[in-house]
């Protein structure tokens, strides 16, 4: 008779001997790895950001962010329509007006580019796909802050409340599906929900931006919107060095009726998209920022690493660790060869 023997390791010792366990059993073919792949990516789980210049002729490259345009009103209504025919979640709207001020008063105009643009992409996808817009004030000022400023330069966190209220409302009007705070504004959530309740705009959601970090990571979108930032935003930004004022962030948030929290940028805080969807019982959002994309880009073209694998490999890594909506510029591709 022939007897079982076994390498006995510490996990092992003291149990009945048996054949040494081989986890590559499960690995050997694409298929057998695909049926036993713990986490799933779907089309549906993928939004993507869209920039739209005011008075545009063209679509416009932008020279950090290769693949990527400023919109027209034509163009960004064929891209949203693509995204939804590639089983896209959603899209995020952000804007590049022609004129800004010290308030931002182009954020609240109802013929303002961003809500032109809202009423442009319902009016072509309707409820085939998510529209979400970006609210905050830094697209609209004159000195590229997210809120307005006080006489000594400093960010009025609560005149700010008043734009954003303001502001959520005339996009609601718009048809926009999702707002999503980005300005870090203390209170904006509670703000903000207390206005579209107030309007009858009772089903317009918040996609709250809990935990956005001041990052050298959004250069690339600051050429985007052609931002006039300047100094920095570290006064009302997350210091990266944080993680249990993350915590606090979101929670706070959560307290305020955000329907989903965000952590901005995506994968240097996998740690902290862990961390929310430990703490949240709504869903997390983790944006896959503009420098992201531009780094993998660049290195796929010196031939350093195929975009294909790196880009579903990382937005893989960003729902294991617990995101279950991920913005990312690569959407619309992702999604194609996702289905």
């Amino acid at each position: 008779m022939t007897t079982r023997t076994t390498r006995e390791t510490p996990l092992t010792a003291g149990l009945v001997p048996w054949p040494v366990a081989r986890p590559r059993r499960l690995r050997t073919t694409p298929a057998l790895r695909r049926l036993v792949a713990e986490t799933r990516l779907s089309p549906a789980d993928l939004v993507l950001p869209l920039f739209v210049k005011e008075n545009a002729t063209a679509p416009t490259p932008i020279t950090s962010m290769p693949g990527v345009v400023q919109h027209t009103r034509d163009s960004v209504r064929k891209a949203a329509r693509e995204a939804a025919e590639a089983g896209v979640g959603g899209v995020m709207l952000f804007a590049v007006p022609e004129h800004r001020d010290a308030t931002g008063s182009q954020g609240v105009a109802p013929d303002g580019v961003l809500n032109r643009a809202i009423r442009d992409v319902v009016s072509e996808v309707g409820d085939e796909l998510v529209v979400m817009a970006d609210l905050c004030l830094d697209e609209f000022t004159d000195h590229g802050h997210c809120g307005v400023l006080r006489a000594d330069g400093a960010v009025d966190n609560d005149a700010t409340l008043d734009h954003y209220a303001r502001m959520a409302v005339v996009q609601a009007e718009a048809g926009v599906h999702v707002v999503g705070p980005s300005g870090m504004m203390d209170g904006q959530v509670a703000a903000i929900r207390a206005a579209l309740d107030a309007a009858g705009h009772t089903d317009v959601a918040i996609l709250a931006y809990a935990a956005k970090y001041a990052s050298s990571f959004y250069g690339p979108f600051r050429d985007a919107v052609e931002s006039a930032l300047r100094g920095d935003r570290r006064t009302y930004q997350m210091d990266p060095a944080n993680a249990v004022e993350a915590d606090r962030e979101i929670r706070l948030d959560l307290a305020e009726g955000a329907d989903v929290v965000m952590v901005k940028p995506a994968l240097s805080s996998l740690d902290i998209v862990a961390r929310a969807a430990a703490v949240a019982d709504v869903p997390v959002a983790a944006y896959q920022v503009s420098g992201e994309y531009a780094m993998i880009t660049a290195a796929a073209a010196a031939g350093w690493l195929d975009l294909d694998q790196a880009v579903v490999e990382t937005l893989t890594a960003i729902r294991r660790a617990g995101a279950t909506v991920i913005l990312t510029y690569w959407a619309a591709s992702a999604a194609r060869r996702l289905r």
